[in-house]
């Protein structure tokens, strides 16, 4: 029962922080140690291999989120509408061309990252500084946004928040506060900026899973499975009631409270657990 309560308690984690622009990864440091491997309970293996499935929990929850607009970008449903009929209207090519740099950069130095950058220490760094850059943007975003909705983003938004996502290679960073503070700062609207991340993050983050599970497939026994199976449903339930709140609360309070809390997180971290 103990290793349930565990898998319930860090799916909650992982669904409340995965796509919110607070950085998961520093919140996982919170709870990593006194679950995962305080007590031995698992493997190391298992515990990475958790830690991936959890996080399809929360993709799980982004598809149903925006389910009728992963049904246009892969033509499963035709888009009759006059944005869509005159060619304005967010497309597979946006997400591709969003996903490029963060993907070229993360295939050249995965193997350096892994080995030098995850660790609590580098992660309370990203914590901080994507703090300050979440700040940051909402000072200095222009005055009024020229892009309010998803489907007035361009190529050149595109490509320019895909560049920001390069920032989050760096662990607690944060993919969605990385490029919700890229789009601010090209002039996007905070709801506009947000939709675009969670859309552009479930290929990103799907694949990378899809590929650590071929890795830690080995961890998938009679054992673990229920372990599995509690953490994947707490991970998608808390995602899916997170990503609703959050769309709703972002164009009321922007980023710098967000950016204020990580600032406030990493300095507990630093000083209470490192």
């Amino acid at each position: 029962m103990w290793n349930i309560f565990v898998a319930f308690v860090l799916g909650i984690v992982e669904g409340l922080t995965e796509f919110a622009p607070v950085s998961s990864t520093g919140h996982m440091i919170l709870v990593d140690g006194m679950f995962l491997h305080s007590d031995k309970l698992f493997s190391k293996e298992v515990a990475n291999t958790f830690k991936v499935v959890i996080q399809l929990g929360s993709i799980l929850a982004v598809v149903i989120v925006f389910k009728e607009r992963f049904m246009n970008l892969l033509g499963l449903k035709k888009d009759h509408s006059e944005g869509a009929e005159q060619g304005h209207k967010l497309n597979l090519k946006h997400v591709i061309v969003g996903m490029m740099p963060a993907a070229v950069l993360g295939l050249l130095f995965n193997g350096y990252i892994d080995e030098h950058l995850f660790s609590p220490e580098t992660a309370v760094i990203g914590l901080a500084a994507g703090g300050l850059l979440m700040i940051f943007a909402d000072w200095f975003r222009p005055s009024r946004a020229k892009v309010k909705t998803v489907d007035q983003i361009t190529y050149k938004h595109a490509i320019g928040i895909g560049l920001f996502q390069c920032i989050a290679l760096w662990p607690g960073f944060s993919r969605s506060g990385s490029t919700m503070s890229g789009g601010v700062l090209m002039g996007l609207g905070h709801r506009a900026a947000a939709d675009f991340t969670f859309i552009m993050a479930v290929p990103v983050m799907f694949g990378a899973s899809a590929l650590s599970l071929v890795k830690h497939w080995s961890s998938f026994t009679m054992d673990s499975l229920p372990f599995f199976v509690v953490g994947f449903i707490s991970a998608f339930i808390f995602a899916l009631v997170s990503i609703r709140f959050f769309l709703q609360l972002i164009n009321k309070i922007k980023l710098v409270p967000f950016g204020i809390y990580r600032i406030v997180l990493a300095a507990i971290i630093y000083f209470f657990f490192l």
